[in-house]
C-alpha cells in the first residue's frame, strides 16, 4: 500500500531518539575506558568499533529523513503557493479537507469532508482528478450555488465536479510559517481585505 504523501514525515520518533542517546552515551563511555586503560584491549576495541559503526548508521537514518522531510516542505510549500494563486485568480471559491476516501469507483469516489470556513462535515462525490485523492488534502473548490445557499440547509450529499476543482495542498503544512513568505502573506492579506464572506468567497 502507497504512503500518503500528504502527511509530513516524522523526523525523530521514541526509538530513534533513545537509541541515539543510549549510543552516544555508550561510544563516550567506551572512548573514556580506552584512553584510560591504553593501550586498550581487543574486546574493548571491537565493542567501540561496533558502537562507532551503530551510531554512524543511526546518523545516516538522522540524515535520510532530514532529507525527506525537507524535500516534502519544499513540494508543500510550493503547492500552497499555487494554492494561494488559484485562490486570488478565481471570483468564488471554497476550502474544504478531505478527512477520509470512503470508496473508490472508476468515475469519481465517494469521500467525507469538512467545509474549513464553518467547520460543516458531510458525505460528497467529487469527480476523477489528474492526482490521486488522498485523506489531509485541503480541496480549493468553485461553490456551486444550486447545491449551498446562504439560508438554505446543507445538502445530504455534496457534489464536486473535476473542473470545480481548482488546487489542493497538504492540510499538515497548512500552519507553516515559511510556506508562501512575505508575498504570500501580502497576497493573503490583499485577499482578505477585499473578500465577501460566504464560503470563503472573494469577488473581484
Amino acid at each position: 500500500m502507497d504512503a500518503n504523501p500528504v502527511l509530513k514525515p516524522k523526523l525523530a520518533t521514541p526509538a530513534l531518539v533513545l537509541t541515539s542517546v543510549a549510543l552516544s552515551i555508550c561510544v563516550t563511555y567506551l572512548m573514556g575506558t580506552m584512553v584510560a586503560s591504553w593501550p586498550p584491549t581487543l574486546l574493548l576495541q571491537a565493542t567501540a568499533l561496533a558502537a562507532l559503526l551503530a551510531t554512524t548508521i543511526a546518523g545516516a537514518v538522522w540524515l535520510a529523513r532530514l532529507r525527506r522531510l525537507r524535500f516534502w516542505t519544499a513540494a508543500a510549500n510550493e503547492k500552497w503557493n499555487r494554492f494561494d494563486e488559484a485562490k486570488l485568480a478565481h471570483r468564488t471559491t471554497a476550502e474544504v479537507t478531505v478527512l477520509s476516501v470512503d470508496s473508490l469507483e472508476p468515475t469519481g469516489s465517494w469521500i467525507t469532508i469538512r467545509w474549513n470556513r464553518f467547520d460543516h462535515v458531510q458525505r460528497a462525490w467529487i469527480e476523477a482528478l489528474p492526482d490521486p485523492l488522498w485523506p489531509g488534502s485541503v480541496l480549493l473548490i468553485s461553490p456551486d450555488p444550486a447545491q449551498v445557499r446562504p439560508g438554505a440547509p446543507w445538502p445530504s450529499t455534496y457534489y464536486i465536479q473535476g473542473p470545480a476543482c481548482l488546487a489542493w495542498a497538504p492540510s499538515e503544512a497548512h500552519k507553516l510559517a515559511s510556506r508562501n513568505g512575505f508575498r504570500g502573506c501580502e497576497r493573503r492579506l490583499s485577499a482578505f481585505f477585499s473578500s465577501k464572506r460566504w464560503l470563503g468567497v472573494r469577488e473581484d
